[in-house]
């Protein structure tokens, strides 16, 4: 399990940590926002495109749309670094 500080402002409190657990037996990885009470699994064959637009519109129910949009990138960027 990885461990990733987001530092996104997020309305009045600021999301910090990302945790990411790559199983590659099953091929897929979970990430979770404890503070956000959000998590996600991510297939390793998932296109980047539907990715983006998947996790994007998930958080954006949680959250402000520009926090999510940045937030989004990191994780992408940090899912595909794996």
């Amino acid at each position: 399990m990885k461990i990733r500080k987001a530092n996104i402002a997020n309305e009045d409190k600021l999301i910090t940590d990302v945790y990411l657990h790559e199983n590659r037996q099953q091929f897929h990885t979970l990430v979770a926002v404890p503070e956000l009470e959000w998590s996600t699994l991510i297939s390793y064959e998932e296109e980047k495109s539907l990715l983006y637009k998947r996790v994007n519109d998930s958080l954006a129910n949680t959250m402000q749309k520009q926090a999510a949009e940045a937030l989004t990138k990191k994780i992408i960027q940090w899912v595909t670094e794996m």
